[in-house]
C-alpha cells in the first residue's frame, strides 16, 4: 500500500480509497446521484473509417465534461475493404469488457485490503462474417467470447478468484452483453 504524502491520501492499486468509499455512502443517502448518461460522438471520415469523440457527459444531477477529449479512430483491415486507420467496432467492444472488469477487479481489491501485482487479460471473440456481408443465415455479432484473467496480488488464490467473481457481477459491460439493451436508432436526415 502506498501512501500520497502531498495530500494525505491512502490509494491501493492506485485507487483513492478513502473517495471510492464516500463515493459509495453518497449514492446510498442519494440514489439519484447515481443516474448517468455517458455519450459518444461519431462522425464518418471515408470507406469505412469514423472518428469518434468522446467528451460530455451526464453525471450526478448536471452536464459535465471529462478532463480531456478522447478521439478513437475505428475503421476495417484491408482485408475487409477498410484501410486499418483503427480497430473494428467489435475490437472495442472486446477492450470495453477487459477494461470495466479490469478496473472492477483494481476497485474491489482495493476495497478488500488486497494489493495487486499484476493483472492481465486476454479476451477473444469469434465470429463469422457471413451474417454482416449477408451471404448466410448466422448471427452479425458475436458469437462466443472469452476472456482469460491472469492475477496476482497478496491475497489467497481463493479471494483473487473470488474478487474477479465479484468484478464479473458488478460489470457494466458484461451486463450490456449477456442481458442486451434495447437499443434506439433515431434518424435526421438533412
Amino acid at each position: 500500500m502506498t501512501t500520497d504524502t502531498t495530500s494525505s491520501v491512502t490509494h491501493r492499486n492506485g485507487v483513492d480509497t478513502p473517495t471510492l468509499f464516500a463515493t459509495l455512502n453518497a449514492v446510498r443517502e442519494m440514489p439519484v446521484a447515481a443516474q448517468f448518461q455517458f455519450r459518444a460522438h461519431n462522425e464518418w471520415a471515408k470507406g469505412t473509417h469514423s472518428r469518434s469523440t468522446i467528451h460530455d457527459y451526464f453525471g450526478v444531477g448536471e452536464d459535465r465534461v471529462h478532463e480531456r477529449e478522447f478521439v478513437f479512430d475505428a475503421d476495417h483491415p484491408a482485408v475487409l475493404v477498410g484501410k486499418d486507420n483503427g480497430p473494428t467496432p467489435v475490437e472495442f467492444l472486446l477492450h470495453a469488457l477487459a477494461a470495466c472488469l479490469t478496473a472492477g477487479i483494481a476497485n474491489i481489491a482495493s476495497a478488500r485490503k488486497v494489493t495487486l501485482a499484476e493483472v492481465r487479460s486476454t479476451v477473444t471473440g469469434d465470429i463469422d462474417l457471413n451474417g454482416i456481408l449477408g451471404l448466410q443465415d448466422v448471427r452479425n455479432g458475436y458469437q462466443r467470447l472469452n476472456i482469460t484473467f491472469s492475477i496476482k496480488g497478496d491475497a489467497p488464490e481463493g479471494v483473487l478468484r473470488e474478487i474477479v467473481e465479484q468484478s464479473r457481477r458488478r460489470s457494466a459491460v458484461y451486463d450490456v452483453l449477456t442481458n442486451g439493451v434495447p437499443v434506439e436508432i433515431d434518424v435526421e436526415v438533412a
